[in-house]
């Protein structure tokens, strides 16, 4: 066993710090067992891990096995407490390469499904909704400019390893999204307040974006007035609309039953 790191100071654990907060744009900060098994199992190259000293049990001591000839540092669970991300420090943080997507063929699918976020701003929200398209077959996540940051901690415990095999686009401008989707064909739906179309009978079957808007403020205008239809969501009297990441299910599994009976047809 490696000499333990015992200090906050200890230059690996500032980097780690650094990579937590978002300041190395190549790396991404994971935290517990079940997420760091899903990086090894999704195929993402891992940097460094650190373990907290005394843990030992049958699935940590795989997954170490599985980073032979990765470093792996034994740290002081205090330490490593200070380094968390979450309430309760689960004494295992891995350092790994942001995922790489081949993007010349994120539009390669012809009959592709894609969700497109607009300034969504939750972690929680976030991460819900990329596991939630991977779940209902989505072929990729357009986050456009002043979205979170889809491979954030938050996000990433939130998407539970869909942001590591799910196709993303990022950073992409609003207003090149409507060209974008003309370019390849795509019909650009957008889920809006007093759409004039029920998400039940569009049309999903068709090459699709859905398009979800800012948890306060939706779509904006300017995009909204550019997309091919607006979705609403039928619903009881006296509620006025429904969770983001709420809607998307519902609109995305939608759009997956619509797609599963043709196949079947």
């Amino acid at each position: 066993m490696q000499p333990q790191i015992t200090s906050s100071s200890n230059e690996r654990i500032k980097h780690a710090r650094r990579v937590k907060e978002g300041r190395d744009p190549e790396l991404i900060f994971l935290e517990g067992l079940r997420l760091a098994e899903e990086a090894v199992r999704s195929g993402l190259i891992v940097d460094a891990a650190f373990v907290a000293s005394g843990r030992e049990d049958a699935r940590l001591h795989a997954l170490l096995q599985s980073l032979t000839g990765r470093p792996v540092f034994w740290t002081q669970p205090e330490v490593l407490e200070g380094l968390s991300a979450t309430i309760q420090c689960q004494g295992l943080v891995l350092i790994a390469r942001r995922p790489q997507f081949d993007l010349s063929r994120f539009f390669e699918k012809k009959e592709g499904l894609y969700l497109a976020l607009d300034r969504l701003q939750d972690p929680g929200n976030m991460g819900t909704l990329l596991r939630t398209a991977e779940a209902a077959g989505a072929s990729g996540v357009i986050a456009l400019s002043g979205c979170v940051d889809l491979f954030s901690p938050k996000v990433l415990r939130s998407a539970m390893g869909s942001a590591f095999r799910l196709p993303v686009l990022t950073a992409v401008a609003a207003a090149d999204l409507p060209s974008l989707c003309e370019s390849h064909g795509l019909h650009l739906a957008a889920a809006a307040g007093g759409g004039t179309c029920e998400y039940t009978a569009h049309d999903w079957c068709q090459p699709s974006v859905l398009l979800l808007g800012n948890e306060g403020n939706g779509v904006s205008s300017a995009l909204l007035g550019k997309c091919h239809s607006r979705l609403s969501i039928p619903m009881a009297h006296g509620v006025e609309s429904l969770n983001v990441a709420a809607a998307g299910a519902v609109m995305l599994f939608e759009a997956a039953r619509q797609r599963r009976l043709r196949a079947l047809a």
